[in-house]
């Protein structure tokens, strides 16, 4: 059995971290789900009394999203539709134990394939903020994620927010997430998508695909081949040719690989089909 902390401040927090090998935790959802025994083992820190690592802030640069906000607090916001997808992935995190207690910083840093937060945050173009006792840092969340399981994010730091950027606030999205029932269920693959459209034709996509590799991604190819055409026309330029560098499943008791690639591909099509529907 560790030692228990519960700061009621930031650098509180870190100086803790720096001093130990103690681990950040808060809604604990990912933590005691993989747990062998029904304890914690080592020392962890409890970030959930910090409030500045909470709730959702806009400014002239952009949006900051507490680490510790619940995925119940996120799916409940008055948005920009750009967001819808954010929102949408919230309200399917599980069941409602598992959002109320479940925050945005702890799905990105349990960094699983299959983390319905992180397509949506990728579409958004959303970067993670560092903090440690030596300063603070910024990485993208496409460098953030480097393998299942697997973060940048170093023993002393903590990930206090997910920073999102002005541009990215515009256009209409979607996230689609397949799995073997609503609720309470890892994805078998899951998309994101988001469209910024002018006089029916698309000026700006994101997509990003998630459960179809080791980490989700930016679907970067099929983003170009859409830029300038008609958004009622999007669906149609979903290929595999254009999808090829970014999905690379693996087969489980979930799912096939090949059946995995195909869903991810028809879940785009979906979305686009949906987010067209959304300018009509």
């Amino acid at each position: 059995m560790g030692i228990y902390h519960r700061p009621g401040k930031v650098k509180d927090a870190l100086a803790v971290l720096a001093a130990s090998n103690a681990r950040p935790v808060a809604g604990c959802t990912d933590v005691f789900a993989a747990m062998e025994n029904q304890e914690l083992s080592g020392d962890v820190v409890d970030v959930t009394r910090l409030q500045e690592l909470k709730g959702v802030r806009e400014d002239s640069d952009g949006w900051r999203i507490g680490a510790a906000t619940t995925w119940r607090e996120i799916s409940q916001l008055e948005m920009p539709r750009a967001f819808e997808m954010l929102l949408q992935s919230g309200r399917e995190i599980g069941g409602v134990q598992v959002q109320n207690s479940g925050t945005i910083g702890g799905n990105i840093c349990n960094a699983s394939p299959a983390a319905d937060g992180v397509p949506p945050l990728l579409a958004l173009d959303a970067s993670v903020e560092l903090m440690s006792v030596r300063g603070t840092r910024y990485i993208r969340l496409n460098d953030f994620l480097t393998g299942a399981g697997r973060s940048v994010c170093q023993k002393d730091e903590l990930v206090s927010a997910i920073l999102i950027p002005k541009s990215s606030g515009t256009g209409h999205s979607r996230f689609l997430k397949l799995g073997a029932r609503k609720h309470l269920v890892i994805s078998i693959a899951m998309v994101a998508v988001r469209l910024d459209v002018e006089n029916s034709v698309i000026k700006t996509a994101a997509i990003a695909v998630g459960a179809c590799g080791p980490v989700a991604k930016r679907a970067f190819d099929l983003e170009n081949a859409l830029i300038g055409a008609e958004v009622g026309e999007a669906a149609g330029l979903v290929s595999k040719d254009n999808l090829a560098s970014i999905i690379a499943p693996i087969s489980d008791i979930r799912a096939t690989a090949e059946y995995r690639a195909e869903a991810a591909l028809e879940l785009i099509r979906r979305g686009l089909l949906d987010v067209a529907g959304s300018f009509a």
